[in-house]
């Protein structure tokens, strides 16, 4: 069936109602994630902390319970997306979506939530202006401005970024992201010297001829943003081949280049690297420890949550509450939104809240510097932290943020 027909008949079956709730007491999360390809280490950190918080959590909202229905993302063009998130709403009678590693994935269900009045809430895609698609929308992880806007202010007063080229891979959360760094650092007086796209999310392609450009460039910094995971390990290899730390540019960027789950195998080419977000292994807190700790129980000592994973941690834990809030009645779209709106809590990552203005996820972000540790693993300092940072995109009203 192509996929209009099949849109067309979900139009028509939630016109007549049949996307309504599961048996009474059970609430079912649709979750959809990248769980095969070249970006599916993406979706098993986020999926490891869904089923983590499940386990440990079940019995605080009894008599309650919950099923999670899980669905492969597929490759980052939102294509499979909005065909599995749309059956997961006609076919599997979901009351809620989660997940959603990419940014095009969540796009393309926007008008496919919206008609059917189905609660998303956002476990990672970024890019700033998607909860302006749907009113049925909130995210729990961050908005692509919210380490860019600061990163850019921090990398010229404190890094001594003077001149910086940005290379970003080639979709809408990198395109967002540098315009994000641009703007703040810009603002400050920065002066961006290249920007270079390094093709699309759907393999991860040889950074080499990129980084090349920006050595012969020689500017003071290089900010780059890439989807994480393999992505991430390829920078740092390219980085170090090419000696450019040593050639004197510094490598900056969202916390995408350095995630904990990957940091251990980058070795010393990591060193050094300054990363603006809200999340990392070492964050010294009580419930940072406590999710550690669980995590490792569970997984094994030398896996590592990520801030994926903590995101995604505090997705559920922010459902979890909605379901006791309501008494397990998820039968209503609107009254699931408006019982997220202004959630909070305090979790890994720190305090974290949804903005009941804007739906979109209000945390601390921290400058970090990848460092070697006494013990010889590698870890990540706190050099600065912007205090419960809003998305700076929707306040200056920029592009799609504005409507």
């Amino acid at each position: 069936m192509q996929l209009g027909s099949r849109l067309g008949l979900t139009a028509l079956a939630l016109a007549l109602g049949l996307g309504g709730a599961a048996n009474a007491g059970t609430v079912k999360i649709g979750v959809v994630l990248p769980f095969s390809g070249a970006n599916a280490d993406l979706g098993h950190q986020m999926d490891k902390a869904f089923d983590l918080y499940v386990k440990l959590h079940t019995k605080d909202i009894a008599p309650n319970k919950v099923e999670l229905v899980k669905r492969d993302e597929g490759p980052p063009t939102g294509a499979q997306a909005k065909t599995v998130g749309t059956e997961l709403i006609t076919n599997d009678k979901v009351q809620i979506l989660t997940g959603f590693s990419f940014s095009p994935s969540a796009i393309a269900l926007a008008p496919v939530v919206t008609q059917a009045k189905m609660p998303m809430l956002i476990s990672n895609a970024g890019t700033a202006w998607i909860t302006n698609l749907s009113p049925y929308i909130a995210r729990l992880s961050f908005s692509m401005w919210s380490p860019a806007y600061p990163m850019g202010a921090y990398a010229y007063n404190k890094i001594g970024c003077k001149t910086t080229a940005v290379a970003y891979t080639d979709f809408p959360p990198g395109k967002d992201s540098t315009e994000a760094f641009e703007t703040g650092y810009k603002k400050v007086g920065g002066k961006v010297t290249l920007s270079i796209p390094m093709g699309s999310p759907v393999q991860v392609p040889d950074f080499t001829p990129f980084f090349q450009r920006i050595k012969d460039a020689h500017p003071d910094c290089m900010y780059v943003f890439i989807p994480s995971g393999a992505h991430a390990t390829g920078v740092m290899k390219a980085y170090g081949e090419l000696g450019m730390r040593k050639a004197g540019i510094k490598l900056i960027g969202p916390m995408d280049l350095i995630p904990d789950n990957k940091l251990q195998d980058m070795g010393d080419a990591a060193i050094g690297t300054i990363v603006m977000g809200h999340y990392a292994v070492d964050l010294d807190n009580q419930q940072n420890k406590e999710f550690n700790e669980e995590w490792h129980k569970a997984y094994g000592p030398d896996s590592y949550p990520d801030f994926m994973s903590a995101a995604a941690w505090d997705t559920m834990h922010a459902i979890f509450d909605t379901v006791k809030k309501l008494n397990g009645d998820f039968s209503n779209g609107e009254k699931v939104i408006g019982a997220l709106k202004g959630w909070s809590t305090v979790g890994p990552r720190g305090k974290v809240s949804i903005d009941p203005q804007t739906r979109d996820v209000i945390e601390d972000e921290h400058a970090m510097e990848v460092y070697r540790k006494p013990d010889g693993k590698l870890g990540e300092r706190i050099l600065e932290t912007v205090p419960q940072v809003k998305d700076e995109c929707k306040a200056l009203k920029i592009g799609r943020c504005a409507s």
